[in-house]
Parts: structure tokens; sequence; C-alpha cells
């Protein structure tokens, strides 16, 4: 007997690992760090977040993908440095009625 799978949102589901992915970027104190300072300053250059957070650009590069992969923020590269500035709407949108409706029970 074919034992039947259950029905499973795709849309749901992929809703669920965007906000994982960006909760993810969220839950280290070292990326909260490099995003308070991009909000601070309003635009970042790597050089100055390395030297700012104590951190070598390997690691610091690390935790910056991590960000950029989740939408977070946003790279423009002059010359030889990157520059960072928040992605504002995905930060805005971040803790939305989206989400917030997800786990609404009316």
């Amino acid at each position: 007997m074919k034992e039947e799978i259950p029905f499973q949102d795709v849309s749901l589901d992929q809703t669920f690992s965007t906000y994982e992915k960006k909760f993810k970027a969220l839950a280290d104190q070292r990326r909260l760090h490099i995003l308070q300072e991009i909000t601070n300053h309003g635009e970042v250059c790597v050089c100055d977040l390395s030297e700012k957070l104590h951190l070598p650009q390997s690691k610091l590069s690390y935790h910056l993908k991590i960000l950029m992969d989740a939408n977070l923020i946003e790279k423009e590269t002059r010359g030889t440095w990157s520059y960072y500035t928040l992605n504002h709407s995905e930060m805005n949108h971040l803790l939305s009625e989206e989400l917030c409706c997800l786990f609404r029970r009316d």
C-alpha cells in the first residue's frame, strides 16, 4: 500500500526559510554590532568596521556575508573598498504584519 504524503504548503516553507535565515543572521552579537555601526553611520567602509570592532578582515567578511545573504545589508564597491548600508526595507519588514500574521489566531 502506497503511503500518502501530506500536503505541504511550499510557499509557507519558503517564507519560514527566509525568516530563519534572517533571524539566524541576527542571532549573533558581532553581527548586531555590525548592524549598529552601519545604523549609526549610515554607510560604513569594511576597513573602518574591522578597526572599530577589533575583528580581522577575514572574520568580518564572514559576518558580512551572512548579513548579505539574509538581505539585511547592501554592499557597494568603490575602488578597492566595500561600503555597507542597511537594507531598510528588509529591516522594517522583519517584524512586519506579514510575520505577525503567520502566528496570529483570530
